[in-house]
């Protein structure tokens, strides 16, 4: 066993002592010693119940025959963090919580792990985890949230708080309502209700074959998650004993077909960083453009929240993510999964309960996947934008360019209705080293929703978008502005086209205009000078390479 390294042998006396000091017993060195990195945390409501959810893990892992070994790592909720300089902070953790789960597991020689996760960017951190140490692993989400209740109306929190400030400041509600949906919004522990990005990273961990089948879906305060908790603890042994690691799981094939699942659930668009990151950690290169292909052969079979109506607790009622694979299966690939079964074995048992929930591929929601790849002169390395939340008359949009430096200054200028209708709104300097951490624009999107100006307004930024935005909103454009792309040299008025079906952004210039421009640009002071996010921005690397650290 790995762990041999710390207990077996006359020069390792002092680490026996050091072990026993712990409370451990004699019998206990023959046993495998299993690291859990847990993310509990009374900040993130998708983690306030885990410590509920340790104790199973741990009850799985004894009854296993190993020895569970808790560690804590950081975690951001990204909801609490948005609209401030906190935001600025969210991607960043991401390469942290990385590094720690790796530290701690090489430091005390695990011979497995518990990947204890829920929220935005823990899981893809945990995983990129995973795939760098190449040691037995299996992953434990803590669960959708449960939808709230408000005059017997169904409630998320995008749609019934972010886009509530648009529809106050429009009339359309008064304080006493905004009250009420604030309170009952988030009814309690859990990640947030729709396809965002905590719930489609839990969704695809579970196709790549890092999940037990049902994990995914299975609510936070549900029964059926503690039972999958108990599972994975019994499973990580094994796992161990078998000594199936990480990386043979993490293959290219299942790199692809969490692609497809993602296009297929309609997907939060940061996918695209996370996924690439994670892939480049097992060595694995998922070029930007491979998104968009399969996003071209893979039917959108889900309609979930932000995008549609339903929410995570109707996809697990409808049978979860084994009846995604289920429908999906004649172009699922077939890797290895935690479970010691290949993906098709698994997808074949799963069962489809709703066909309103999850759609055949021979009656798909639409005939292409959630998400599409954008290139032009505005994104010569590429842009992402959910086409999934895009209304059909919203796809090809033209109009004057808006041009803000800043979040803050464009949602000053939304809240003060400076934004008309046919704009298209720049928001530059938000990329992973313009930004720093490439925020999330959750709050000026949600807010043109709630104002009414959802599909009559664009929005266009080297940032990223939470997993709740909907509308013509484009992303990750690369390259950012900070490193010199051309949307630094956008000016004020300036139209702008957007053609999603033609994969189209463009800066409609004359021949040589944005050349001419590029001779007076100017790389823009750094925002942040200090700490951990002034490190980040002189290592990281381009969206469309994930946003990683230069290796």
């Amino acid at each position: 066993m790995r762990s041999d390294v710390t207990k077996k042998g006359i020069e390792r006396v002092p680490h026996r002592a050091l072990l026993f000091a712990t409370g451990i017993s004699k019998k206990d060195f023959s046993k495998p010693f299993i690291g859990v990195a847990t993310a509990f945390s009374d900040l993130i409501p998708g983690h306030v119940g885990m410590r509920d959810l340790e104790r199973w893990i741990e009850r799985g892992i004894c009854s296993g025959g190993g020895l569970p070994f808790f560690f804590g790592i950081p975690g951001v909720c990204d909801g609490v963090a948005m609209g401030h300089l906190g935001m600025h902070y969210s991607l960043p953790t991401r390469e942290l919580i990385a590094d720690a789960v790796e530290s701690v597991s090489m430091a005390h020689a695990f011979d497995g792990l518990v990947l204890l996760t829920n929220c935005d960017k823990i899981t893809p951190g945990m995983l990129m985890a995973a795939a760098r140490l190449d040691i037995p692993c299996i992953m434990v989400t803590a669960g959708p949230m449960l939808s709230g209740r408000y005059k017997m109306r169904k409630l998320s929190l995008v749609r019934d708080t972010f886009e509530a400030i648009g529809r106050f400041k429009k009339g359309e509600i008064d304080e006493v309502e905004l009250e009420n949906l604030t309170i009952e919004a988030c009814p309690g522990a859990g990640s947030c209700q729709g396809m965002y990005t905590a719930n489609t990273m839990s969704c695809l961990a579970e196709v790549m074959g890092m999940s037990l089948p049902g994990c995914a879906t299975a609510l936070a305060v549900s029964a059926k998650k503690k039972r999958i908790a108990e599972a994975s603890g019994e499973k990580i042994v094994e796992l161990v004993k078998k000594n199936l690691t990480s990386r043979m799981i993490m293959k290219e094939e299942n790199f692809r077909n969490a692609i497809r699942a993602d296009m297929a659930l309609s997907g939060s668009t940061n996918t695209a960083l996370h996924l690439t990151a994670i892939a480049s950690e097992a060595g694995i290169n998922l070029p930007l453009i491979l998104f968009d292909q399969i996003s071209r052969q893979t039917p959108q079979l889900t309609s979930l929240r932000p995008g549609g109506d339903y929410f995570m607790e109707d996809l697990d009622a409808a049978g979860g993510i084994p009846g995604l694979m289920q429908a999906l299966l004649p172009k699922l690939e077939n890797g290895l999964t935690v479970t010691g079964e290949k993906v098709k074995e698994v997808a074949k048992q799963g069962m489809i309960h709703s066909q309103d929930i999850i759609h055949s591929l021979d009656n798909p929601i639409a005939a292409e996947g959630g998400i599409a790849v954008l290139f032009g002169t505005l994104a010569p390395d590429g842009a992402v934008v959910k086409q999934a939340a895009v209304s059909n008359k919203a796809k090809q949009f033209r109009g004057p360019a808006r041009v803000f430096n800043s979040e803050e200054k464009a949602l000053d200028a939304i809240l003060k209705n400076q934004i008309k209708k046919g704009d298209v709104v720049v928001i530059r300097y938000e990329g992973p080293k313009g930004g720093p951490g490439m925020r999330e624009m959750l709050l000026p999107t949600s807010t043109l929703v709630g104002l009414g100006l959802g599909e009559e307004v664009a929005l266009v930024t080297d940032g990223r978008f939470s997993g709740g935005t909907r509308g013509p909103c484009i992303g990750h454009i690369s390259p950012e502005a900070a490193a010199g792309g051309p949307i630094a040299l956008v000016e004020e008025g300036d139209e702008i086209i957007i053609d999603i079906p033609a994969r189209k952004l463009e800066l409609n210039l004359m021949p040589g205009e944005l050349e001419e421009r590029g001779k007076f640009w100017q790389p823009p002071e750094a925002k942040i000078k200090t700490g951990y996010l002034r490190r980040y921005a002189q290592l990281v690397t381009s969206a469309s390479s994930g946003a990683i650290f230069r290796k």
